[in-house]
Order: structure tokens, then sequence, then C-alpha cells
């Protein structure tokens, strides 16, 4: 039920290492205007409706199907929220759960650890953030991984994250890294739409080069953007992060940097945290930080690992010597009753709110098989429909 695609015997040895445990997990929540932008994702259908996306998700993922929400789960073009599944397993394990508002642009109506954050403007503007709120999330981060790793005995974290537009701003910090990932990243639509993203990041990466690239021109000098020449060996990764990225990356680097040092840390999701993973590498070497890479997997589901519009297990290959051990649960909807789940067969949705690694998790600590694992997960819908027509 654990597909594991590279790095595979480190990935064999951590599976092994934290079999039969019990995971904490933790959810960053944070926002990007990038995610407004028309047609960019399919985490809602309007952009209205993606802007309480996060809020919606981390309602349920708190309470559950058994109660009307202030925030309603957002109509999709298809299928079902992928919270359904991380609810599913967090409410059957009863795992510990904290959530983070890196920055939303409303508060959720659940309790939340406010990290002091802001939303992100769309990263096409090339400023994102502050500079300054970049360098504190990574502090709260940093914090928050000590103490959760604190409170872990021989298991492990799984850190999840909701960012509607997050493989776009993931898109932007790959590329701003020096990492060749355009045509390779996922998205929630059917068919991915690499050529929107691209042109959306490459406009915030011209628009961030622009006063570098006047200092070249000055010196005789030509400025080119490629997808594999964007960023300089002495690049800053907190300001790639202020130019183009989202709260959520910052602080889930600096999670994994602190907890990796005393527990196992699981990535949960796979574009974005491909690029977090990378981003927590960059940040590590240019501040001098000690994290132990090994303790650090990558976990998603198969319909983002075997994306036949996208290309993730090359792109966490193109990671080069940091590449992390990509993880998928091999749960598969063809067989469901409902249509709202056969529909990830067809490629929609695909992943989100840690939803692979909490069905890894399942897999892990009480071996859960398919069955299993479709029944808990029909029976979120189940409930979620009761209350709904109520």
């Amino acid at each position: 039920m654990i597909r594991i695609y590279t790095q595979i015997e480190q990935g064999k040895a951590w599976t092994a290492r934290y079999g039969g445990s019990l995971p904490v997990f933790a959810c960053v929540l944070g926002f990007t205007e990038t995610g407004l932008i028309p047609g960019i994702s399919a985490a809602g259908r309007t952009p209205i409706d993606r802007k309480y996306t996060a809020c919606a998700d981390a309602e349920f993922l708190y309470y559950g199907p058994q109660r009307k929400p202030q925030y309603p789960l957002p109509p999709l073009a298809a299928g079902a929220s992928p919270v359904l599944l991380t609810r599913a397993v967090v409410e059957a394990l009863n795992m510990p759960l904290y959530l983070f508002n890196a920055g939303l642009p409303q508060s959720p109506a659940v309790p939340t650890i406010d990290l002091g954050g802001t939303p992100a403007r769309c990263l096409s503007q090339g400023v994102a953030m502050e500079l300054a709120i970049v360098q504190h999330l990574l502090k709260q981060g940093l914090l928050w991984g000590e103490r959760l790793a604190a409170n872990i005995q021989q298991e492990y974290l799984i850190i999840g994250e909701c960012v509607v537009g997050g493989t776009t701003t993931a898109l932007a910090i790959l590329t701003g890294l020096g990492i060749d990932a355009v045509g390779k990243v996922n998205s929630s639509h059917p068919v991915c739409n690499h050529e929107q993203k691209w042109a959306v990041v490459r406009e915030g990466l011209l628009r961030w080069k622009a006063g570098g690239a006047a200092e070249q021109r000055s010196r005789g000098e030509n400025f080119t953007l490629s997808p594999s020449s964007s960023s300089s060996p002495l690049l800053d990764p907190l300001q790639l992060v202020a130019a183009v990225g989202d709260p959520m990356q910052v602080v889930v680097a600096g999670m994994a940097i602190a907890a990796s040092r005393s527990c196992g840390v699981m990535l949960a999701g796979g574009t974005q945290m491909l690029a977090v993973y990378a981003l927590t590498s960059a940040i590590a070497q240019a501040y001098n930080l000690s994290w132990r890479p090994a303790e650090v997997v990558v976990g998603t589901t198969r319909w983002v690992a075997e994306d036949p519009t996208g290309a993730t297990v090359d792109l966490a290959l193109s990671l080069g010597n940091t590449t992390p051990p990509l993880l998928a649960t091999a749960l598969s909807f063809a067989n469901s009753r409902y249509p709202q789940l056969q529909a990830y067969e067809q490629g929609f949705v695909k992943e989100g709110m840690g939803a692979g690694a909490a069905c890894i998790a399942a897999h892990l600590s009480q071996n859960w098989d398919q069955h299993r694992l479709l029944a808990a997960i029909e029976d979120q819908l189940e409930r979620q429909s009761r209350v709904n027509s109520q």
C-alpha cells in the first residue's frame, strides 16, 4: 500500500523505522493571491470560492462532518475535497493535530496557532511578501518544529499544507533555485495548466530580477531567464520566497529543519513539498542551520506521483544531491460507490491537506489495507452528505 519512487533504500529504511508508530499531524495554512487568477487552480470553482478553501478545509479537518460549518467546503468542478481523506485517518487514529495560520485573509473558525504572517500578493508582481515577514516566519517554523518534536518519542511528524495556487508558487521557488521544473509540476486540474503557470512565474521572476538585470546591462552583460538559468550561486532563499513564494513554504522549511534533528519528518504533498524540500536545503546551507535530511521524506498520493500530465518523479530527481525519498499511498477509488471519489481516477483533485501522507500513516501505523481505508473515507462523505441535506 506504500510505493517508493526515489531513494528507494532510504525510503525503505525510513518506513521500517517508523512502522507501527503514531505520528503528530501539523497543517500549515497560507494564502497567495496567485490562487485567485482565473483557471490557475481547481481547488474551488471560482476565485471567491478559493479565497476560503483553507478555512473550509481546516474546519472540516478539525471538526469533521458532524456539524454545519461556518466555511463550507467549496464546490469543485469535479471530485471531493482531499480533506475527507485526511479527516478519515486523523479521526480513526486519534492523531494529535495542530493547525497553523501562516497568513490567511481571514481567521479560520477553528483553534489555530497564529504565526503572525500575512497573505502573499500574486507572485507575478515579483514582490509577494515583505522580507521581514519571511524572516519572521522562518523563525516561527524553527521554533514550532523544535516544540513539536520535543513531544515526539520514536515517532514522526507529518507536516501538511493548504495553499490554493501553491503548485504555481512551488514552480516559482524551484525555478528560482535553478531547478528545471517547467512542465514537471502537478495541479488540481485533470490536465496540468503548465503554460499558464510558467507565464505567471516567468513574469514574477523577471520583475524581481529587473534591478539585477539593469545592473548587468550597465556592465555590458546580457540578462536572460530560462527554467534552468534563473538563479545565482549567491541567491538568498528568503529573498526568493519574499519575491515569488507563499507564507506556508518558509514555515514548513523551518519546521522540517528543526524537527529533523530529533525525529522523523514527512512532508505531506507532491509538487509543493518537493519545492519546500529544495527550499529547506537551500535555507540550511545559506544560513548554516543543522538538519538531518535522512530523517525527511515526501509523502503524497499515487495520483500525484503517477500523474501523466506532470513529471513528479523526474522533478524529485531534478533536485540532484538533495533528492528525498518520494513515497505515495497506493489507495484507489476505482471501485468506490461515489462518483466524487471516482473522479480522482480521472485526474481531478489528486492531493491536498496532507491526504497522501495521512493514508501512508494509516498503512504504517495500523496496517490499513485498501478496503478499510476506502470504507473510512466513504463514511466521511456519507456523513457530510447527511449534514448538508439537513
